[in-house]
């Protein structure tokens, strides 16, 4: 039953931050944005679908079944996090790449401290979640993978900035 209620709270949170993307998508392409990583964002979203099979799968066949209130109560505070990440975005928060042209990257909120802290709290979600229900396999395997894909990622992200 907890794990029902979590993983269900846990999809819900990640279908909120997709309506969030589409909004301000919407208002981004409406002030003149230009997409990038086109090619690498639909393995970003298998990933993430993965993952979420993975740890119902693991779950139902390997897990324990008990839960573990340390990583529980760590994966709330990255929550929380990044509540601050996306507000601290506003409207250029996105899942997608967008750069509107002749602007500058946001620098305020938790941009202020760190160049960028929302793969911070992903590489953290990616980590954290299975383990609320010691689910090593599922936090290990796509913390690999994630970290493969952060990397095109992250480096496309920096070229698209760093261009005049």
């Amino acid at each position: 039953m907890t794990f029902t209620i979590i993983i269900t709270l846990f999809i819900t949170q990640r279908l909120i931050e997709l309506f969030i993307a589409g909004r301000n998508e919407k208002w981004l392409l409406s002030n003149g944005a230009v997409e990038y990583g086109k090619r690498h964002y639909p393995y970003i979203v298998l990933l993430h679908t993965c993952y979420v099979i993975s740890v119902f799968c693991e779950y139902n066949f390997f897990s324990e079944k008990d839960i573990s209130y340390p990583f529980l109560l760590v994966f709330i505070c990255l929550l929380t996090a990044k509540i601050w990440v996306i507000s601290s975005l506003g409207h250029y928060w996105n899942t997608k790449i967008f750069r509107i042209p002749g602007k500058t990257p946001v620098q305020t909120g938790a941009y202020k401290y760190f160049k960028h802290p929302n793969y911070i709290l992903v590489v953290g979600e990616i980590a954290i979640f299975p383990l609320i229900f010691h689910l090593y396999y599922t936090a290990v395997i796509f913390s690999l993978l994630n970290a493969v894909m952060l990397s095109v990622r992250i480096k496309t992200e920096n070229k698209v900035w760093n261009q005049s």
